[in-house]
């Protein structure tokens, strides 16, 4: 019976050293899976620190060009309103211009209208030689109208930029 005792006390003693030992091998897998489970956790945190870096870095950059961009199309459409200001300051003065001249061409045709239907009416004889003087120095502006007898007609290119 010392015997087994013994033997069973070893047995169980070697079982508890088996049992202890395969702890070990059990602990050591576990702290191995473990340690290699924080290795991994760690690159991924890192990997995503760098996504999110390089995202970032992206974004920075298209707000960078999108301002670029955006200061471009400023100064165009400010270059474009400076031109279209201008455009309309000319438009305006030769809207004036030309009303103006037509102005000018009404009266004009309104005289030669009155010279060609009073050719007639002026019979006196002392009003005929001051005519007569006045176109023999040429002073007469008129005198080419009254020979034409056709009203005068404007046109574009008659205007002068």
């Amino acid at each position: 019976m010392a015997t087994s005792s013994t033997g069973a006390s070893s047995a169980s003693s070697t079982l508890l050293r088996s049992s202890s030992s395969e702890e070990d091998f059990q602990k050591i897998p576990v702290d191995e899976r473990k340690r290699k489970r924080m290795l991994s956790n760690r690159e991924s945190a890192r990997r995503s620190r760098m996504r999110k870096q390089k995202h970032l870095d992206d974004l920075t950059e298209q707000v960078s060009q999108l301002t670029k961009d955006k200061n471009q199309i400023l100064s165009s459409m400010n270059v474009t309103t400076q031109l279209y200001l201008n455009l309309e300051a000319e438009n305006s003065i030769l809207r004036a211009q030309m009303a103006e001249l037509s102005s000018r061409l009404q009266s004009l045709n309104e005289i030669v209208d009155f010279i060609n239907t009073s050719n007639g009416v002026f019979e006196n004889d002392h009003f005929d030689h001051q005519i007569n003087d006045f176109d023999a120095f040429n002073m007469n502006p008129w005198g080419s109208f009254a020979v034409n007898n056709q009203p005068i007609m404007a046109s574009a290119d008659m205007i002068m930029y």
